[in-house]
C-alpha cells in the first residue's frame, strides 16, 4: 500500500551514517541523491532495494516519535541490522526477540536513530 516514506533530519551526514550501517544486514542501501539544485540546496537521499523507498531529507526541526519497521527474510538479518546501529551510533529500544503480544512469529528488535526515530527490523517466518 505505501510506495515509500521519508523523515527530516537534524545531521545529514550521522544520519546517513547510521542508515547505511543499519539498513545494510536487509539488503537495502543508498540508491539515490536528489540533485541539490532541485532541492533549495538540501541533503536528500533515498534508501531502498533498486529504487528509493526510505527517504532522509534535512530538516531545521526533525522530530522524534516515528516509527519505521523494515521487513527482515529471517530472524538472523533482524539481529544483524540490531548489531549493526547500535555500531554506528543508534540507541537501544528493544533487543532481538518474539514479541508474541504482536503476533506469535514476531520477531524484531528496535533502535532509535541519532534523531529520536524508533527504527525497527521485523521478521515474520517462522523459527
Amino acid at each position: 500500500m505505501i510506495d515509500h516514506t521519508g523523515i527530516g533530519v537534524h545531521d545529514f551526514d550521522a544520519s546517513k551514517r547510521f542508515y547505511d550501517a543499519a539498513l545494510a544486514p536487509l539488503g537495502a542501501s543508498l540508491v539515490m541523491m536528489v540533485p541539490e539544485e532541485y532541492t533549495d540546496g538540501l541533503r536528500v537521499g533515498g534508501y531502498g532495494y533498486g529504487r528509493p523507498q526510505f527517504w532522509l531529507h534535512e530538516a531545521a526541526e526533525p522530530g522524534p516519535g516515528r516509527h519505521y519497521a523494515f521487513t527482515a527474510d529471517t530472524r538472523a538479518e533482524v539481529d544483524a541490522f540490531y548489531e549493526a546501529a547500535l555500531a554506528a551510533g543508534g540507541r537501544d529500544n528493544g533487543g532481538p526477540g518474539l514479541r508474541p503480544h504482536y503476533h506469535p512469529d514476531y520477531y524484531g528488535a528496535f533502535v532509535f536513530d541519532p534523531d529520536g526515530n524508533n527504527i525497527e527490523a521485523v521478521c515474520h517466518a517462522p523459527a
